[in-house]
């Protein structure tokens, strides 16, 4: 496969003012030069750029910038060229169909990054991070992703490995022994390694739902019986009308999702049907679904109409909704509408009634009230999952896992060590906690994990 020259768009589809297109491998160069015969490339140092024409034998398709980056410095560490054109798709399409008929051949979905992974210029980590920048949609999730990309787990990892390998070592080097009975590897010494791993795998892991919420958002379901004004805040916190509004019960049929940036954090708003029982089909579906979205949601937004003179319907609906690590906000609606008096007292009847810890807020959509109290209290939720000693944070769910597993091991190792276990169960357990720390960074890895990351990768990347 490294043998082979690709290339491909690297900008977005579409017209723009210049477009892209990366050419990598030995014989990059060649490839290029037989559409540029303004200058010899070969010749050229690398880190240079060079203004010509790119040709299809003597049609001219374009005039063009090159990029020249010699192996081994260059993204892949193989020679690489970038072609900038005018950004016109058909352009680019011609660009690419000449370079396949000069020898190249097309990119597969990542090859570029696989490539870079492979020659040793990035870990899998880093090649992961790279994919998480491209995706970030708000700030934290771009200043996690940078960090990972500098190899801010790396080298957290690293050092765990490091100090786990060298008692790898020493365990090993007793069963080439066995048969005189003798200890290289201090087990006082070795436990007290392991309790200082546990640890830290400890802070990685609870760090996870933090990334999660980094890197794909809080997922906000916002609940309530018909014509609570569910529709009127999802409007009031975009600040545009994206849901419709009426007075009558039953308009929205559906769930409606968008995406809220507060303090640099995503919130995936979810506005749903009224819940109550109703003879219409359509309607009943749309309440089905409402259900379904607090069952995967972080944050249930429990909205109650302050005119309401009986909450028994609605603190019902809270009950059946909630579970044990839902944050649940409960927000008295349309205090316009009403004098203070009659929602002053709504908060005491929901503690009386509902175990479960919740904030409670009085609102006016309409109005505008007390709509940042809602943001600051979305926003304060994300802020408590962090670990407060952690600085790498983990977004990935297969470096979950497989810190998970190494966690694992970890207490295997302990249990040998306490049981006095034979040092061959004592030694397998190390390589396992090793090779799952190695899964991370891809010291440990196999065709079939490398090939589901880097299919997720756009072409050209």
């Amino acid at each position: 496969m490294n043998n082979d020259t690709i290339c491909a768009l690297a900008t977005a589809n579409g017209v723009g003012a210049l477009g892209i297109i990366r050419v990598s491998g030995n014989d990059a160069l060649p490839v290029v030069q037989k559409s540029f015969p303004g200058k010899n490339l070969v010749k050229q140092k690398s880190h240079t750029i060079h203004y010509g024409y790119f040709m299809d034998g003597e049609e001219t398709i374009d005039e063009v910038m090159l990029s020249i980056f010699l192996a081994p410095k260059s993204f892949t560490t193989e020679n690489s060229v970038e072609i900038a054109f005018h950004g016109s798709p058909h352009i680019g399409k011609r660009i690419l169909e000449t370079l396949i008929k000069n020898g190249a051949r097309m990119a597969k979905a990542g090859e570029f990054t696989l490539r870079a992974f492979i020659n040793g210029r990035i870990d899998l980590s880093q090649a992961e991070a790279i994919a998480d920048v491209i995706a970030s949609e708000n700030e934290a999730s771009r200043k996690v992703a940078i960090s990972q990309l500098k190899g801010g787990i790396t080298n957290e990892i690293s050092l765990l490995r490091t100090d786990l390998l060298n008692f790898v070592s020493l365990i090993e080097l007793e069963l080439d022994f066995a048969e005189e009975d003798v200890e290289f590897a201090d087990r006082t010494a070795l436990t007290q390694l392991l309790n200082k791993i546990e640890v830290k795998l400890h802070s990685l892991i609870e760090s996870f739902q933090y990334g999660n919420a980094i890197k794909n958002g809080t997922a906000v379901a916002i609940i309530g019986k018909p014509n609570a004004g569910k529709s009127t805040l999802l409007n009031a916190l975009l600040k545009e009308e994206r849901a419709i509004v009426s007075n009558i019960a039953g308009t929205t049929r559906d769930t409606i999702e968008e995406i809220l940036h507060i303090k640099g954090h995503a919130f995936r708003l979810i506005d749903t049907a009224g819940l109550r029982e109703t003879a219409d089909e359509i309607e009943a579906i749309g309440v089905k679904k409402a259900k379904e979205k607090v069952e995967n949601a972080n944050i249930l937004v429990y909205l109650a109409d302050a005119g309401t003179k009986d909450f028994s319907e609605d603190i019902e609906m809270i009950k059946s909704l909630l579970r044990d690590d839902l944050k649940l906000i409960i927000c008295a609606t349309k205090i316009d509408e009403v004098v203070p008096t009659q929602y002053e007292r709504i908060e005491d009847i929901f503690r009386k009634e509902i175990a479960h810890e919740f904030d409670f807020i009085t609102i006016s959509a309409v109005e505008n009230q007390n709509i940042q109290d809602l943001k600051n209290e979305l926003s304060s939720y994300v802020e408590q999952l962090k670990v407060a000693e952690n600085n790498v944070v983990i977004t990935n769910q297969r470096h979950f896992e497989a810190l998970q597993k190494s966690l694992h091991a970890v207490h295997k190792v302990n249990e040998a060590i306490t049981f006095q276990i034979s040092t061959e169960l004592l030694a397998y357990e190390l390589r396992n906690a090793l090779e799952h720390l190695g899964e991370i960074s891809g010291e440990v890895t196999n065709d079939e994990v490398l090939g589901n990351i880097f299919s997720k990768f756009c072409i050209g990347k």
